[in-house]
């Protein structure tokens, strides 16, 4: 019951970095002309890992 638990929060996680990327997408282009890059790849791809080692 807990790893259902954790394995629906984890997913709820993942999809949410997601929508998170893909809002930021156009400010995160603006400010890579800047110079500045936003670590939102890092996030998502350490959300997907735990998503995945739940599994």
């Amino acid at each position: 019951m807990f790893e259902r638990i954790t394995r629906l929060g984890l997913l709820a996680a993942y999809q949410s970095t997601l929508a998170l990327g893909i809002v930021l997408m156009p400010l995160a282009m603006l400010v890579r002309r800047a110079g500045v890059t936003l670590p939102v790849g890092r996030l998502v791809e350490r959300a997907e890992h735990a998503y995945e080692s739940a599994n």
